[in-house]
């Protein structure tokens, strides 16, 4: 009599239960792959700078000098410019709590945004998916704009200190940004019990350098989501898209290995179509004239016979 292994025969089981059992029926969990997937916020899910948005409604100009002259100076982590400014600049000292909701809900998100996590909170590819958004925004701006989207507590940003009586910001508690970000990974995973070559993290700007090369250290799986040349260099993968749920596209094909025709089907389960996809890598290089060699004197020219 032929024998077969314990693995084998619950593969088996398994085809034999997604033939006869209803979907709502699932076998043991333990025996699934768990991926945590963090995201940054601004210009990954979002189109525009909480900054930005900030600054339009409070009527205050000159937000981008500010933030170069704080890069230029290395007082604060990149990312972490707005918290420096709510805190210290004068023209941000008016900020409440209520400013930063009202802000969230200006920010204008890219397509898709729930289909994506709803796709994640379902689990794809037969593997379950924690979906996190780790942001040196404040806390409150993002949890306004992805009300009713991202649950609050998968949301990690910059944590302010209130006044109880003004209602001033009297203190930055936390800024998830440069390596802060890197530690709240470090919690995640602690928290949630995701081995490290399970951490998928996407990010559009400089100030993710640190979490995606901890990420890569850990052989996880990064994406950048803008032509940002210091971090193309890091990424794993890219995605140019004005899409949310484009970030899928390398997971779905790079980390679960699945089929092209399986992807556009994922797609097209969430009303949406899948069409163009360059699988391509550009280089960029500059070229230009060599100078001219220069003319050897006379005197230095060896004779010739």
């Amino acid at each position: 009599m032929e024998r077969y292994s314990s693995l084998e025969c619950y593969v088996a089981f398994a085809k034999v239960c997604s033939v006869l059992l209803p979907r709502s029926c699932s076998l043991p969990t333990h025996l699934t792959k768990h991926y945590l997937l963090a995201s940054d916020f601004d210009q990954t899910l979002s189109f525009n700078d909480s900054g930005h948005v900030l600054s339009e409604l409070l009527g205050v100009t000159g937000f981008e000098q500010k933030v170069t002259g704080l890069a230029r100076s290395n007082l604060v982590q990149q990312g972490g410019e707005l918290a420096y400014l709510i805190r210290h600049d004068p023209d941000f000292r008016s900020v409440r709590r209520e400013h930063l909701i009202e802000a969230g809900r200006h920010v204008r998100l890219k397509a898709a945004l729930p289909a994506l996590v709803n796709s994640l909170q379902r689990g794809l590819g037969g593997c379950r998916f924690s979906f996190f958004v780790v942001s040196a925004a404040p806390r409150e701006l993002v949890a306004s704009a992805l009300a009713g989207i991202v649950p609050s507590d998968h949301i990690y940003g910059t944590e302010l200190d209130y006044d109880p009586e003004s209602g001033e910001v009297r203190a930055i508690t936390r800024v998830p940004a440069g390596y802060g970000k890197a530690a709240v990974l470090d919690e995640l995973e602690q928290r949630l019990g995701v081995v490290a070559d399970r951490i998928i993290y996407v990010g559009d700007g400089s100030s993710d350098v640190h979490v995606m090369l901890h990420v890569n250290n850990g052989d996880g799986f990064t994406i950048a989501v803008s032509e940002n040349r210091q971090l193309a260099r890091i990424a794993k993968s890219t995605v140019l898209s004005d899409n949310a749920f484009s970030i899928l596209v390398p997971v779905l094909d790079q980390v679960l290995g699945m089929r092209t025709s399986e992807i556009r089907s994922l797609f097209e389960a969430n009303g949406l179509m899948l069409h163009d996809w360059e699988r391509a890598r550009t280089d960029r290089v500059m070229i230009r004239e060599a100078p001219a060699a220069p003319m050897l004197p006379a005197t230095l020219v060896p004779a010739v016979g």
